[in-house]
């Protein structure tokens, strides 16, 4: 039986490099924890990448636990951040609805195939002038 795709996420989270992150919200009481980027840092047990400090992007939710490690390990303690201020280095971490985090395997009806899911794209005939033999794919040993 597959793992339900919430399960993998917290997993996931739990043993990445922001793990700590994920750990402190997971058991954090309460709606909101205002943050500045030093108290992350000490939660974490090491500094911030500099886009962290540039590029207000870099603490941007992300989609269903998509993307990258340090938005997983917030998101996936039931977390979002908000007023990121870059010049004060501060943000909110604000306690979320854990929708996006919902098992989405039981919603694909079971009669759907994988191509009603992902349809084929036909990227149409190869061009004239293209022309490849087993030489240019294999070596010698045909690997």
């Amino acid at each position: 039986m597959a793992v339900p795709r919430v399960q993998l996420v917290r997993e996931a989270a739990s043993r990445g490099k922001y793990a700590p992150l994920y750990r402190h919200l997971s058991a954090m009481p309460g709606s909101e924890w205002r943050a500045s980027f030093t108290e992350v840092e000490a939660i974490l047990g090491f500094a911030l990448p500099d886009s962290a400090r540039l590029y207000r992007p870099w603490w941007s939710n992300q989609k269903k636990g998509t993307g990258h490690s340090h938005a997983l390990a917030w998101q996936a303690a039931g977390w979002k951040t908000r007023e990121v201020d870059l010049e004060a280095e501060a943000l909110v971490f604000a306690r979320h609805n854990d929708q996006s985090y919902r098992d989405v395997s039981a919603e694909i009806p079971p009669t759907h195939s994988i191509a009603d899911i992902l349809p084929p794209h036909d990227p149409g005939p190869w061009p004239e002038a293209f022309t490849v033999s087993r030489d240019q794919l294999y070596d010698a040993d045909g690997r």
